[in-house]
């Protein structure tokens, strides 16, 4: 069985399991030995569930997710370093 075939086999676990439950099957659904294969050959389980075409990608990437967030964070410590710098001003006067 070659990789592909392997990469197939995984997929068909995870669509087959859907159709029996009618909901997105959980690791718990399987056999230890079958989430090692299905992790294996499809990565971690959100991915392996898009790649069977059960869950939809998320929107935005994980790596634009944390752009977006250190920049908020660094938005938010300039305003707060602003908003102390005027109380300090405030309680010299």
């Amino acid at each position: 069985m070659n990789s592909d075939e392997k990469r197939q086999r995984a997929l068909n676990l995870l669509r087959s399991r859907a159709n029996e439950l009618g909901t997105l099957p959980k690791r718990s659904d399987f056999s230890p030995d079958d989430v090692c294969f299905i992790k294996q050959k499809l990565g971690a389980w959100p991915r392996a569930l898009e790649a069977a075409g059960l869950k939809t990608p998320p929107k935005i990437s994980s790596k634009q997710k944390s752009k977006l967030k250190r920049e908020r964070s660094r938005k938010l410590r300039k305003t707060m370093k602003k908003d102390f710098s005027k109380i300090t001003e405030e309680n010299k006067k």
